[in-house]
């Protein structure tokens, strides 16, 4: 994983309340403090924000606020991993399991699964 991913990860960690995240000191520590809701619209309007200004780029040629807002996304979407547990490198791990898989043949299966849990839960 990347260092920077890798050391970013770690400083969301220790914002979280149960690792001494001060929310009038932190950013994250208070997004943390207001729970899923807010971090989940906060990436709403991240993903909102990012592909407004990949429409705008795509006009303008001028592609630095797709890169500014993109990496608005990820962070916010790693604040939400730390919410689960979950860490950048196990998004890595599943990106790995998916190479060489085809997107539409993983799309299929998926659909076939799903039906199959709900025809067990009938």
């Amino acid at each position: 994983m990347s260092d920077t991913l890798k050391r970013l990860a770690d400083i969301i960690e220790s914002r979280k309340p149960g690792n001494g995240g001060d929310p009038d000191k932190s950013y994250v520590a208070r997004l943390f403090a207001k729970g899923d809701d807010a971090i989940l619209k906060k990436i709403g309007e991240e993903a909102t924000e990012t592909v407004m200004a990949a429409k705008d780029a795509r006009v303008d040629g001028d592609t630095s606020k797709v890169l500014y807002e993109c990496a608005d996304l990820w962070f916010h979407s790693m604040i939400m991993l730390a919410q689960f547990n979950l860490k950048p490198q196990d998004v890595l791990e599943e990106l790995s399991r998916r190479e060489g898989i085809s997107g539409i043949e993983e799309k299929a299966k998926r659909k076939l699964d799903e039906r199959e849990h709900a025809e067990r839960k009938k």
